[in-house]
């Protein structure tokens, strides 16, 4: 997929009506407070820089799983007060997304002005991808950009349809994302090492397999990890494990030979009898657990050697956690390999979800290169897979 795309930037928008696509997509609390604005936050230079050229904005988002219908507590209220404090003006909600009250705002909105219209998934149609009301949306702009990388893997009417009635470029978030990432992929600085965890491998066999063409050391920790010593006949006791993908295991471990890629599994592992954050802790090397023991974290040796290709890495990119991150006793492997990587030299790139929310936790963020706003479609990026929301968007 050509990451090489038009930005914000590379059009103009003095007297434009823009609509934008945000990923405000914030946590709330049961009163409907929000209690985590960084996605908010994150949107501001995109919409400054258009509103500094002298653009009309209209901002659309999703929240949450509405599943097509209005309800109140997915609605973005709070949001429009949050943005409006934060841009230091008012920021209109509309009342609905196509209807007339959206229709009028987007109408009266002026040069330097910003609105926001309801949740756009309200409607059905938007995850359906809806021609009618991609072109509805449309219908109020000029121009379209998307900033919301956390849905660019989907083809929803107002991530990608949109595109087929209007010019589309990338906001600033989107455009950090593919040029730093694409280029992590594409031209790497070496070695390049890929850290994958997470509890299924199911869940990484795409990226896994992507990564094999072009990474120096892959290092699997994790629930995934011991699907890997089942398959080449280790004792994990009752250790997550997925029976079925066994014989997939053994095929990675084999390309990784095949292509000269270091594949480095847990030499230790962390015990409990129990999944419990009070459970008492143990260690054992790897493949030789007792029956009624199941790991639930790294131990001491694989932190070291883990550490160590990552202390020589030109490159890390790092997706899933190495353990029951969770629970504190069994987070001491995450903890150090994001220690790992902010003390390292690499270009560090953090794939969203666990892990970004492991490196924010930890008080490494700022010690890394790129922290991925979107968990999902990261994972696809590390993939190879072309994403929707950014396909559509107009080539440099």
């Amino acid at each position: 997929m050509d990451y090489n795309k038009k930005s914000v930037e590379d059009i103009d928008v003095s007297g434009k009506k823009v609509i934008v696509r945000c990923d405000f997509n914030v946590p709330q609390d049961d009163t409907g407070r929000i209690t985590d604005d960084k996605r908010i936050v994150a949107s501001l230079q995109t919409i400054k820089y258009l509103l500094g050229k002298g653009a009309a904005v209209i901002l659309c988002s999703h929240l949450g799983r509405p599943k097509g219908e209005f309800k109140m507590k997915y609605s973005l209220a709070p949001v429009a007060e949050r943005l409006s404090e934060l841009l230091g003006q008012e920021v209109k909600l509309a009342k609905d997304v196509i209807g007339p009250d959206a229709k009028a705002l987007a109408a009266a909105v002026k040069p330097g002005e910003a609105i926001l219209l309801e949740n756009v998934r309200f409607h059905k149609e938007e995850e359906k991808n809806d021609p009618a009301f991609a072109k509805e949306l449309a219908s109020m702009a000029d121009i379209f950009v998307n900033d919301a990388f956390g849905t660019a893997h989907r083809a929803h009417a107002s991530t990608a349809g949109i595109a087929d009635y209007l010019p589309a470029v990338c906001g600033y978030l989107i455009n950090k994302e593919i040029s730093i990432m694409g280029k992590a992929l594409a031209d790497p600085a070496r070695p390049f090492v890929a850290i994958l965890g997470g509890a299924k491998v199911s869940d990484k066999i795409g990226v896994i397999n992507n990564l094999l063409e072009k990474c120096d050391t892959i290092i699997v920790g994790g629930g995934m990890s011991y699907t890997f010593a089942r398959a080449m006949g280790k004792k994990i006791g009752c250790s997550l494990c997925e029976e079925d993908k066994l014989d997939l295991a053994l095929g990675l471990l084999k390309k990784a030979e095949e292509k000269g890629v270091k594949l480095l599994l847990p030499v230790d592992t962390v015990c409990a009898d129990r999944f419990a954050a009070d459970a008492e802790a143990t260690v054992y090397a790897a493949g030789e657990l007792p029956d009624d023991m199941m790991g639930l974290d790294i131990g001491p040796k694989t932190i070291e050697l883990f550490s160590d290709a990552i202390k020589s890495a030109g490159t890390v990119v790092w997706n899933g956690p190495m353990g029951v991150f969770e629970f504190d006793k069994f987070a001491v492997g995450t903890k150090e390999i994001a220690r790992a990587i902010a003390n390292s030299s690499a270009v560090s790139i953090i794939g969203g979800g666990d892990s970004a929310a492991a490196v924010e936790k930890l008080g490494f963020a700022s010690k890394m290169t790129h922290i991925s706003t979107g968990g999902g479609a990261s994972l696809e990026f590390l993939e190879g897979l072309e994403l929707p929301g950014i396909a559509c968007l107009l080539d440099k």
